[in-house]
């Protein structure tokens, strides 16, 4: 199985992307549905791997936080690979992240070293890309780099087996593992 853990987005955040991916004209849109933040990718694992993996990030005891989505912007500027809507890179965001690289740690699922740059990927581009699609991404940015979208509650995080098709993938949401909440009497 291809494993990832990531952030689910509400609803309210999900279609106020969907808008903005609306006017980009270029490229594969990642689906309404598939929009998050990833916390970690796992690559394929075996179902015990899978399961044992399950177990370490019930373990994790973190309180919930907020998360605010901040700014569009592409991965290598000379050749686009996608396009995304960045995530503000909070101190509760790298604790969490953390916790679930160290949970995959201990079932002895090896990570690649990367700089954490959270974000929400919106489009996906071939590896070559006509003149004109460049000045379309290009004014893209322009129009809406500074998009900006309210806080919201970071209620939890879940487990998703990617399963690759030529039209693009589809996530499998396997279990979901709530983040601690404050108690509202």
């Amino acid at each position: 199985m291809r494993l990832f853990v990531a952030i689910e987005l509400p609803e309210a955040v999900q279609d106020r992307l969907a808008q903005v991916q609306g006017d980009l004209g270029v490229g594969r849109l990642v689906p309404l549905e598939n929009l998050h933040v990833t916390l970690a990718f796992l690559d394929h694992q075996d179902t015990p791997t899978a399961t044992a993996l399950h177990e370490a990030l019930a373990g994790i005891q973190l309180p919930g936080f907020d998360l605010r989505i901040s700014g569009l912007d592409v991965f290598d500027r000379r050749a686009p690979k996608l396009v995304f809507a960045g995530v503000e890179k909070t101190a509760p965001l790298v604790a969490l992240r953390d916790k679930v690289r160290a949970a995959a740690q201990s079932v002895d699922i090896d990570l690649r070293r990367e700089r954490f740059r959270p974000h929400v990927t919106l489009a996906r581009f071939r590896r070559s890309m006509p003149e004109q699609d460049l000045d379309r991404v290009g004014m893209f940015l322009e129009a809406h780099g500074d998009l900006t979208i309210p806080a919201f509650a970071v209620k939890g995080f879940a487990l998703y087996r990617s399963i690759l098709h030529e039209d693009g993938a589809i996530y499998d949401r396997l279990a979901g593992y709530p983040l601690l909440q404050p108690d509202t009497k």
